[in-house]
């Protein structure tokens, strides 16, 4: 299992679109690894994690293959981390895709509800497109791989996020954001689960938070609770993904932070083998 982080960076990117704190100073300066985009994950080609707003940037930059992409799998409808306009792109005239080259896109009520306001429902772009309603502990299968979600702990008040078991050619990630510490019915929901992967929220960095999103501390909490459940094991990479401008999140540094809780900090265009 190939896995291509795309974008790696929280709501505001990072550098922060509108932002002039010295980090985002800074990053600018930098460039490279410390420029971050709006998050996304690839798994061998096929299955998209997330359409962020960035998606055409990370598709030029990146190269971003998106006529080969078959599956995108959505974790909530907050917009950066799905932005249904883009979808329309995919029909004529504006591409010309092979026959019977149908893109279905995974997500729960909120997620459907952006998709149909952006029109992508209608009987043109349904030629094209598929919406497929997806809700926690109920297994579906996406092409040739396994997905099951779970409740995450993100935007409770307004819908039911995700976070996701996936599982193709024997092997097995858990997709770990936007959230916060695991509600009490995930954690039971994942007994059973064994990952050779985890990615997980990072949000905040070096900051000490748990609710909605993670900081490291929080991961490596998470992480503890995953190895003492039998989820994961000694050979299970962990890594963190997902940062906010509030924790300076430059390569170097995020780097060090993660190494030293036995994670590896995500950057854009970062390709894992599992």
């Amino acid at each position: 299992m190939k896995l291509i982080f795309y974008g790696t960076a929280a709501a505001e990117g990072f550098p922060g679109l509108f932002c002039e704190c010295e980090h985002c100073q800074k990053a600018r300066e930098l460039g490279g690894r410390n420029i971050r985009t709006r998050t996304s994950c690839l798994i061998d080609g096929q299955y998209l994690f997330d359409f962020p707003p960035d998606v055409y940037m990370q598709a030029l930059h990146g190269k971003l293959r998106l006529s080969g992409v078959r599956h995108i799998i959505v974790t909530h409808s907050h917009e950066d981390h799905f932005q249904p306009d883009e979808l329309k792109m995919k029909r004529p005239p504006f591409a010309y895709p092979g026959e019977d080259e149908v893109l279905r896109i995974y997500g729960n009520d909120r997620v459907f509800e952006r998709f149909l306001k952006a029109g992508c429902d209608d009987e043109y772009n349904s030629q094209y497109l598929r919406f497929v309603h997806v809700g926690p502990g109920k297994t579906f299968n996406v092409g040739e791989a396994r997905v099951t979600p779970f409740t995450a702990d993100h935007n409770n008040e307004y819908e039911t996020c995700h976070i996701y078991a996936f599982s193709l050619g024997g092997r097995s990630i858990l997709y770990g954001h936007d959230t916060g510490y695991f509600p009490e019915c995930t954690w039971e929901a994942l007994r059973g689960f064994r990952f050779d992967a985890v990615i997980l929220d990072c949000t905040f960095g070096g900051i000490d938070w748990d609710s909605g999103h993670m900081g490291m501390k929080a991961c490596a909490k998470v992480k503890e609770r995953l190895v003492e459940q039998d989820s994961c094991g000694e050979k299970t990479i962990f890594i963190a993904t997902h940062f906010s401008h509030n924790c300076a999140p430059f390569h170097e540094s995020m780097t060090e932070l993660a190494n030293s809780h036995g994670f590896i900090a995500a950057y854009d265009g970062m390709t894992v083998e599992i």
